[in-house]
């Protein structure tokens, strides 16, 4: 492998690691939770699965660029704004399948709104994140330093 990543890729791996990270610390404390023994069962498959992905995700990471000493951040709150983040992109590409699929102009109408909506709340936890120093999106070195902080975080749940 060459020693650096494509700037693009690198992007997509902290994309990926981010919302791996995020549902990991979701399912981690949701599991206890769960009183359906076939459904805690999944749970656990996916916490190791997701662990395991992380795991593998984690290796790239050196192929970034990065800084090594950065003051670590607190990770908690990460995962609740980060957590809403996820959930107002996932929306947004939800609603654009959506619209797509839909036929009925008034309910194509309804959907639009919505997502217009959903693309200003998450610019709203996007800028939040960023003005708290959670998602530094104009420093790769400090986006791929913090994702590497989130998912050890989740590992170590």
């Amino acid at each position: 492998m060459d020693n650096t990543l494509a700037w693009h890729e690198s992007l997509e791996l902290h994309e990926i690691t981010a919302f791996n990270s995020i549902g990991l610390m979701k399912l981690k404390t949701t599991l206890p939770k769960i009183k359906n023994p076939e459904l805690k069962g999944l749970y656990q498959q996916a916490i190791k699965l997701m662990e395991a992905s992380i795991k593998e995700l984690l290796a790239f990471y050196p192929h970034t660029p990065r800084e090594e000493d950065e003051e670590r951040k607190q990770v908690d709150e990460t995962l609740f704004q980060g957590d809403l983040l996820v959930l107002t992109k996932t929306a947004v590409r939800n609603y654009s399948i959506a619209i797509t699929e839909t036929a009925t102009p008034a309910l194509k109408k309804v959907l639009v709104n919505q997502l217009n909506k959903m693309i200003l709340m998450h610019d709203d936890i996007f800028q939040f994140m960023h003005k708290q120093g959670n998602y530094p999106a104009y420093d790769l070195k400090k986006l791929f330093k913090h994702d590497m902080q989130l998912a050890k975080k989740a590992l170590s749940l």
